[in-house]
């Protein structure tokens, strides 16, 4: 009866704790994503405090602040480049004419109906291509889609204004306490687990704060490859750099995100030079474009991501692709978003309370 007991309020206490963490979501989102700031911006308070100006060495306040104004300057410019870039060439596709560019691939669209009308069902016979295409292409070329974003200018930039403050104000303090967000998790857990979590977390810290910067610099580089690419076989710059920066933030999403970013930014390439090619040199630009992406792709298969996911984590490429099916299938794009750092959590705790089964051995010997 004491287990059943036990058991239950075990159960209770968790559920509440989600039901909490679910009901407090934003701010446990500006907590976690002032983790992963403070993660990437620790090298530069360490750096700061190193620094000997005679017999004085800077604190850790003069550090914190210094990298905050470092990721700020960062955000700033890299936004103020970006926006202005994006928003003009959204204008400019809002003006596109949806029939003239389905017109352009007139032939082989009629190839392709034809193929429907002969070989498909009886009941997929009246289905129109054509029709659908640009009914799809009308709805990705409208200034709605931006207006749906920002439905409300006001509430958004409030919003965002609570956003940025709370989460420059959470990092702040945990740059300068490298371990408060720590001692925040420990005195959740009984005082005999302590020394096991405080390994814990510092391995978490250490794997995490390498996976963070190698994908920043991850995207980094598949936006310059991708508009360097796009330039070199007749993009205008301005096209490219969006296109680049489209692929960069939606190859954040595995697997899935990379082909995404190929179909937009074909789309977006192709709308860009409607008005300026003839008919027939679409399709070159077409298979251009996407070899163009397709060779960033392969290079971040080859080069890139076996760096970040193997090193920076230690986990095997094979074993990081099934963690991602799994989380995908569980809760879709956002939990293959966090699939990697969850599963990359997980491995270290169960290291550190579980290192008994053979499995757990395994799968985290490299750790």
């Amino acid at each position: 009866m004491n287990k059943l007991v036990k058991y239950i309020i075990i159960v209770f206490v968790v559920a509440a704790v989600a039901f909490l963490l679910w009901y407090f979501s934003s701010i446990v989102a500006y907590i976690l994503i002032s983790a992963v700031l403070s993660l990437m911006g620790k090298p530069i308070v360490d750096g700061v405090c190193r620094l000997k100006i005679r017999n004085w060495h800077p604190p850790k306040a003069v550090g914190a602040t210094c990298a905050l104004i470092v990721i700020w300057v960062l955000f700033v410019a890299f936004f103020s480049f970006m926006i202005p870039l994006v928003v003009s060439q959204f204008n400019s596709l809002s003006g596109v004419d949806v029939g003239t560019l389905v017109n352009r691939f007139a032939h082989p669209i009629a190839g392709l109906q034809e193929f429907i009308q002969n070989y498909l069902p009886a009941s997929a016979k009246e289905f129109s291509i054509e029709e659908y295409l640009t009914s799809k292409i009308s709805t990705f070329f409208t200034t709605s889609m931006i207006a749906n974003l920002f439905s409300s200018t006001a509430n958004f930039v409030v919003n965002l204004g609570i956003a940025l403050f709370a989460i420059s104000f959470i990092t702040f303090f945990f740059l300068k306490d490298d371990t408060l967000f720590y001692n925040g998790v420990i005195l959740l857990f009984p005082s005999r687990f302590e020394q096991q979590l405080s390994h814990a977390l510092s391995s978490i810290n250490r794997l995490l704060r390498r996976y963070f910067i190698g994908l920043l610099i991850e995207s980094t580089l598949i936006m310059l490859l991708d508009t360097l690419w796009l330039v070199l076989i007749g993009l205008h710059f301005q096209t490219a750099i969006v296109i680049g920066l489209i692929i960069g933030i939606l190859n954040v999403i595995p697997y899935v995100g990379p082909l995404i970013g190929i179909i937009i930014g074909t789309l977006i390439g192709l709308a860009s030079q409607l008005q300026l090619i003839s008919a027939a040199e679409l399709l070159p630009l077409t298979l251009w474009m996407v070899g163009a992406m397709l060779a960033t792709k392969l290079i971040d298969d080859a080069v890139f991501q076996p760096v970040i996911y193997g090193n920076s984590v230690k986990s095997h490429p094979l074993e990081i692709f099934l963690v991602i099916l799994i989380a995908g299938s569980l809760a879709g794009v956002l939990g293959m978003l966090l699939a990697i750092p969850a599963y990359t959590v997980l491995r270290v705790f169960a290291k550190e309370f579980f290192n008994n089964f053979r499995l757990v051995q395994k799968i985290t010997e490299k750790i």
